[in-house]
């Protein structure tokens, strides 16, 4: 039997975990704290394999049946979308740490920890930016 907005609310925390099974895969577990999370159960290449979908009240039933949809035509079509969501995450972190920037900044922390010469970390800075932004002071 699918579960209604009323079954989620009055959903009490337990002395374990447990689930409350809606449809087609989706279900809410309910967590000792008090968390209500919102997860799809599907197979891949016949494995089990498990999606938070999000957390209970930020998504509603209406929206986490939503989500589900979408889930199982990415499985139908034979995608994974717990390995996509990973894939996505993973794309985000390499990207924010794989700039110019961020590398430079690890190199002049790694000079600094080896206690280079002050002078040394001074041209390293330089030849990265010769031309560092300045105040211009009115007169």
């Amino acid at each position: 039997m699918a579960l209604i907005a009323l079954d989620v609310e009055k959903a009490q925390p337990g002395q374990t975990a447990y689930k409350l099974f809606d449809r087609r895969g989706l279900y809410l577990l309910v967590s000792p704290t008090g968390s209500k999370f919102w997860k799809f159960k599907y197979r891949s290449q016949g494995i089990e394999k498990k999606l938070a979908l999000g957390r209970y009240p930020d998504l509603g039933l209406a929206q986490a049946r939503i989500a589900c949809d979408a889930a199982r035509v990415k499985v139908a079509a034979g995608q994974d979308p717990s390995g996509e969501k990973r894939l996505a995450r993973l794309t985000a972190k390499w990207s924010r740490a794989t700039t110019f920037a961020a590398v430079a900044a690890e190199l002049f922390e790694k000079a600094e920890r080896e206690k280079r010469a002050p002078a040394t970390i001074i041209k390293m800075r330089w030849a990265l930016d010769p031309f560092p932004v300045q105040e211009v002071h009115n007169r």
